[in-house]
């Protein structure tokens, strides 16, 4: 079993290449860590006090583990580097869906544990436990390895090169170099031609071969949605109508929903062609709304601006509807909190979910020893964004397909105010006090 949880957590990452070493020191405890556990459908806020956290239950356990990481018991050992999904335990916490780090350097420090709970009379049976200080906080799922990466196209490329399940949702990285690598303009988070150098994947991926492996993993694993995502071409769509074509192929052979992510093309009616090609809602990635953090870590996407994200979200918006629209906000790259609250609300009134998550330093990249920010610096942003998304009327569990859909690299849908949800819409979440 523990064989099986290492490959399992390999095959999620599929990293690969040069490991940037963590200069920075280990990150201290910068507050009392969530002490209770949690389970349930309804999740009281924690009491205060000494020894305790204040907050949301499930929602600020997640925060923490995304921001700490978890160590992995049992002896399991995994490659560090690469491109991401990188440094991704994959699992469901309660049976929320959630990415933490397990092989940094920082994780050493981490007071989480993800122990492997043996059932009464099977020595490999039962399931698995989020501990801290030996006292089990929470139940944890661990999936076991997709049966599709067993296959391979009629050319011999393995089903896995092309695309990987990241829990419930299959993933490809279309086209897998960029425009800015290697350049001024590289965006100092990215990691996209990491597994590329180390063979873990394909430069381009043929929309005949993502409709094969969307079959396989819809029907032999569960997949729900497939997330299309692309380095930047040099073309004015910014390589849009390309993932438009490869959506069209899978629409056609699995029906299952995409998603789209790509930079702001030059002409918005290239939205148009590819909500045609069957791509159900896309992501446009800003990564953060304060513009001198942005210029320094992403040049290019700095010159398109914050004001140009806007024209071309407000479009979508038009095309693809309200909620149908995202975009990444990365938080602890030194951003200013007011105006990234205020970003995210901005968005949200013009129908974008702005998907909150903190900096994953990918090893390998140019901030690859960097440290996540602190949990409460993200439950801070959380807690103001959530209730304004649920006073809005947008809410994770109706986006038709990709991260915010997952939403397992953030705990914000945790912290959203459900309330009734639509008959067979989405995940089942706790309902969580958001103050």
């Amino acid at each position: 079993m523990e064989r099986l949880l290492g490959r399992v957590l390999e095959d999620q990452r599929r990293t690969g290449g040069r490991r940037a070493q963590a200069t920075d020191p280990a990150p201290e405890l910068r507050r009392p860590l969530h002490q209770g556990p949690v389970g349930g459908c309804c999740l009281a806020p924690t009491p205060s006090g000494p020894g305790s956290s204040s907050g949301s239950g499930l929602g600020e356990l997640l925060a923490e583990l995304q921001s700490y990481g978890v160590r992995v018991e049992d002896g399991i050992q995994a490659r560090r580097g690469g491109a991401g999904p990188s440094d991704a335990g994959m699992i469901r916490v309660e049976g929320v869906p959630v990415t933490f780090p397990f092989t940094a350097d920082y994780v050493a420090e981490s007071p989480y544990v993800l122990r492997r709970e043996r059932a009464e009379g099977q020595e490999d049976g039962g399931g698995w436990g989020v501990y801290r200080e030996g006292r089990r906080l929470a139940g944890a799922e661990v999936p076991p390895r997709p049966k599709f990466y067993e296959l391979t196209t009629a050319d011999g490329i393995p089903y896995w090169k092309i695309a990987l399940l990241h829990l419930d949702s299959l993933a490809s990285t279309v086209i897998q170099t960029c425009l800015y690598w290697g350049k001024d303009d590289q965006c100092r988070f990215c990691g996209i031609e990491l597994s590329l150098e180390a063979g873990r994947t394909i430069p381009v991926k043929k929309p005949e071969h993502l409709a094969e492996v969307s079959v396989a993993a819809k029907e032999l694993d569960g997949a729900v949605d497939v997330t299309l995502t692309s380095g930047t071409t040099g073309g004015a769509d910014k390589g849009a109508r390309y993932l438009g074509k490869c959506a069209r192929a899978i629409k056609a052979a699995s029906g299952l929903p995409v998603q789209a992510q790509f930079e702001p093309p030059a002409d918005l009616s290239v939205l148009e062609e590819i909500k045609e090609q069957g791509v159900d809602s896309v992501g446009m990635h800003l990564e953060s709304f304060d513009p001198g953090v942005l210029a320094y870590v992403a040049p290019a996407k700095a010159r398109t601006g914050v004001a140009g994200y806007f024209r071309a979200w407000e479009r979508a918006v038009e095309i693809f509807g309200r909620g149908q629209v995202s975009t990444y906000v990365i938080l602890g790259m030194g951003e200013d909190l007011q105006m990234t609250i205020d970003g995210c609300k901005r968005a949200i009134d013009a129908g974008v979910y702005p998907f909150v998550v903190p900096l994953r330093p990918v090893p390998g990249s140019l901030m690859g020893g960097k440290l996540p920010p602190p949990a409460e610096y993200v439950e801070s942003v959380y807690r103001e964004v959530a209730p304004y998304l649920a006073v809005n009327g947008l809410a994770s569990w109706e986006v038709h397909a990709g991260c915010a859909r997952c939403g397992a690299c953030s705990a914000l849908a945790a912290f959203e105010q459900h309330g009734e949800q639509p008959p067979g819409g989405g995940r089942q979440l706790p309902i969580l006090n958001v103050r």
